[in-house]
């Protein structure tokens, strides 16, 4: 039976802001090894035998930039299903499962959030391996952390009777995040563990619990299924049947009420990263137990999390502090406080502010741009296109364009005309006019952009033809 790693995709990590954004979230980023968390969590079972490609679950939003990351890896995805909106994840289970039995009716599933470290591999694939054999007779396999300490931001799950293979165990019940109290009592009983959200079993066996026990969800993430199109390596699902599904978890939906639980125990190095201090805690740290990165200068300073991208950081006689710092925004906060970064960002939305959406280098499938100054009717943004790349056939109703090369060889499209860009070259897009920017050398692309208009919002953008399916798209 073919095992197929199901890695879902989705959230917004926003305790992890300012580094983790909503259109550059949490599993794109490298926060612990110079892989991503996502290219991390996809090659976890290298080694697994008799292991199918990877099934991922995205927004559509991230599309091209998880197809990016998979593809640095020399891996080929079996396919990334695009959600429209997220539904929580016993909907994106059930997009998987239908994909996956459509076209494997035996296959069998690894289901992986891309957002978790596991610092001890080997261990993780032991316990798989342990799994397998319940997941393959149908059982739904969960993986329980084992507990170190009384933690409250976690779900527990309670084993109940020990099963034929050693070291499983059927599961007695889910537990709601507990008080510190009853944390520590249930590290003290020695039979709860973290419930990690990682799940094994076969396709068919979750389609027919799913059907058991959320029949609405399977009928509408079928209907999206059914009416869904393949577009290249992206399995695009229908929109309009799957803003119309109920939001629950794997857990809720199904594994709290099926009677076909299984828990094997995981000690492996795990954290979901889910703060701060949860990545402080697993990161290599200096004698006064400081993690830094980038140009930081710590003087009298103990215990803190210190990130400098763009400048200089300096700290004096502070302890238990995390202070990072990007290209448009500073977070600095107490440690012990860290749970609460995401009322900033819900702040920052309710403002309708960039600052939780975006990165000031925002990545498009062409390449990059970034903001280098505004001001009143202007702004200025360089332009990073990969070589062989092309950015939409396009016009804007409310600014003009004024482009400069300053790096490689630029092909522009204005209206009727087509012609190159040298270095040190510039070109003129009026207002309304359609334009195109493409790089047909072997060296990206730079180009500054200036625009100039009574209106600059990324939305003034009518596409007529793109190569990468965005035409429909603002």
């Amino acid at each position: 039976m073919t095992l197929y790693p199901v890695i879902l995709s989705g959230g917004s990590g926003s305790r992890l802001w300012p580094l983790s954004r909503e259109h550059y979230p949490k599993p794109l980023l490298s926060l612990v090894t110079e892989k991503t968390l996502l290219q991390d969590t996809a090659t976890r079972l290298d080694g697994v035998p008799e292991q199918g490609d990877a099934v991922y679950v995205c927004n559509e939003e991230h599309r091209f930039l998880l197809a990016e990351q998979v593809a640095q890896l020399g891996k080929k995805p079996s396919t990334i299903i695009l959600e429209p909106e997220g539904r929580n994840t016993a909907p994106a289970l059930t997009l998987a499962a239908l994909y996956l039995a459509r076209h494997d009716p035996d296959a069998s599933m690894i289901v992986m959030p891309a957002d978790h470290v596991m610092k001890e591999p080997a261990a993780f694939m032991a316990a798989v391996q342990l799994g397998r054999q319940q997941a393959s007779s149908g059982a739904l396999v969960t993986f329980g952390i084992v507990p170190d300490l009384p933690e409250t931001g976690y779900g527990y799950i309670r084993r109940a009777t020990p099963l034929a293979d050693e070291g499983v165990y059927s599961v007695g019940a889910f537990v709601e995040k507990p008080d510190r109290q009853t944390a520590a009592e249930y590290l003290a009983a020695g039979d709860y563990y973290w419930n990690s959200g990682i799940f094994m079993m076969r396709a068919d066996r979750w389609l027919e619990e799913i059907s058991l026990h959320r029949p609405d969800i399977l009928e509408r993430c079928r209907r999206a299924m059914e009416s869904g199109k393949q577009d290249s390596d992206f399995f695009r699902v229908n929109r309009t049947e799957f803003d119309v599904c109920p939001a629950d978890s794997i857990d809720y939906a199904v594994m709290e009420k099926t009677d076909r639980a299984v828990v094997v125990p995981l000690s492996a190095g795990w954290s979901d990263v889910g703060a701060w201090p949860a990545l402080w805690d697993i990161c290599l740290r200096d004698e006064n137990g400081n993690v830094t990165q980038g140009d930081v200068i710590a003087v009298d300073t103990h215990d803190a999390f210190l990130i400098a991208q763009y400048r200089c950081l300096a700290t004096v006689g502070l302890d238990n502090i995390i202070v990072v710092e990007t290209a448009d925004a500073v977070l600095v906060a107490s440690k012990d406080k860290a749970q609460n970064v995401k009322e900033v960002v819900k702040r920052l939305k309710a403002e309708q502010r960039e600052e939780c959406r975006v990165h000031r280098q925002v990545f498009r499938p062409w390449g990059s741009y970034e903001g280098i100054d505004a001001g009143s009717r202007f702004q200025v943004k360089r332009l990073s296109v990969k070589p062989g790349a092309q950015l939409s056939l396009q016009m804007h109703h409310h600014r003009a364009e004024h482009w400069v090369v300053v790096k490689g060889t630029a092909r522009v499209t204005c209206g009727d005309q087509v012609f190159n860009l040298h270095e040190n070259e510039s070109t003129y897009i009026p207002i309304g006019e359609r334009h195109r920017l493409e790089n047909p050398g072997t060296i990206p692309l730079e180009v500054i952009e200036i625009q100039s208009g009574s209106y600059l919002g990324e939305d003034d953008i009518v596409r007529f033809e793109d190569v990468y399916d965005r035409v429909l798209e603002r």
